[in-house]
């Protein structure tokens, strides 16, 4: 699995860059562990990490949420392990969940898979 993952590489930001890209939010953040990737988790309205993971070939991504620290294989759909990635591990913690502020409908509950 060591193929999947690269210790060295920094997060592309603090949101997911599709839905920052289209006006979009999401309701938790992945990190892809080969390439550094930030996008939205499969409860999203987007998915964009799981779309992310099969489009790259990039299949391990961690929780880019603040306090956690699992890995995710999408081949396997299980949780994995994982080495320590570079900073930062989590989006910022003042950063609303679900994301971002003032994008995120009245109406979220609804819309979320």
């Amino acid at each position: 699995m060591t193929d999947a993952i690269d210790t060295g590489v920094a997060p592309s930001g603090t949101g997911c860059k599709e839905c920052d890209a289209s006006g979009g939010w999401w309701v938790h953040l992945r990190r892809c562990a080969a390439c550094g990737q930030v996008g939205c988790c499969d409860s999203s309205p987007s998915r964009h990490a799981s779309a992310h993971a099969a489009s790259a070939g990039h299949p391990v991504a961690m929780s880019f949420e603040p306090g956690e620290d699992w890995f995710w294989d999408y081949r396997t759909h299980q949780f994995t392990d994982g080495p320590a990635l570079a900073e930062p591990t989590s989006r910022p913690a003042d950063q609303p969940v679900p994301g971002p502020a003032g994008r995120v409908p009245a109406d979220w509950r609804r819309r979320i898979h």
